[in-house]
């Protein structure tokens, strides 16, 4: 599934406003560029005419539970024509069951659509089948995809971006920061492609 309408607002060379909801992933911790900044520069090749301004508003540590509680003023008062949402490790590591954040996920997308009329893309995190946590992260992404799937948005399935690329173990390490979490540039990099996919 594509992003139609922000499509279409790209290829006629109109400004489009994107605001990113979502946690570290989307802040970009501790690396120069994160998968925005990357994600901008494939934009601009692909549909040079379009004057992008992409919104960073990933929190590090934040849950579907905060970006609800902060989506007013970080994304709907801009009256974006696109929104990423991207949550989902810090919900399955802090105590948040599958079935809350599913709803906590919903009422973004619900709330979104009530107020302005944007593409919402949802956007999962990286891969994690070769940590111990990596069982753990599928069942909150399968959450996604089934909301995805209710809803007819597009998902961008980062973390099945990632495992069809990846090559090996130390293929997945050559990704990630020091604590096989955050990406490194080249793992922001793979993020980005994976959701210029619905672009």
């Amino acid at each position: 599934m594509k992003a139609l309408k922000t499509i279409k607002k790209m290829e006629e060379g109109h400004s489009v406003t994107i605001a990113a909801l979502g946690d570290s992933l989307t802040y970009g911790w501790l690396a120069e560029k994160g998968y925005l900044d990357y994600f901008k520069e494939m934009i601009l090749s692909k549909y040079p005419d379009c004057r992008p301004d992409i919104n960073n508003r990933g929190i590090p540590g934040d849950t579907a539970f905060g970006g609800l509680n902060r989506l007013e003023d970080d994304v709907l008062k801009l009256k974006p024509d696109a929104v990423f949402i991207q949550f989902s490790l810090n919900d399955a590591f802090s105590g948040y069951s599958p079935a809350e954040f599913g709803r906590n996920i919903q009422e973004i997308i619900n709330r979104v659509n009530a107020s302005i009329d944007a593409d919402i893309i949802i956007v999962t995190s990286i891969y994690l089948g070769y940590s111990a946590e990596g069982e753990i992260a599928d069942v909150y992404y399968n959450v996604l995809e089934k909301i995805a799937e209710k809803n007819k948005i597009p998902i961008a399935k980062v973390h099945k971006y990632w495992e069809k690329n990846i090559v090996d173990k130390a293929h997945f390490i050559r990704l990630v920061q020091s604590d096989l979490v955050h990406p490194n540039e080249d793992g922001y990099r793979l993020m980005a492609e994976a959701i210029m996919e619905i672009f």
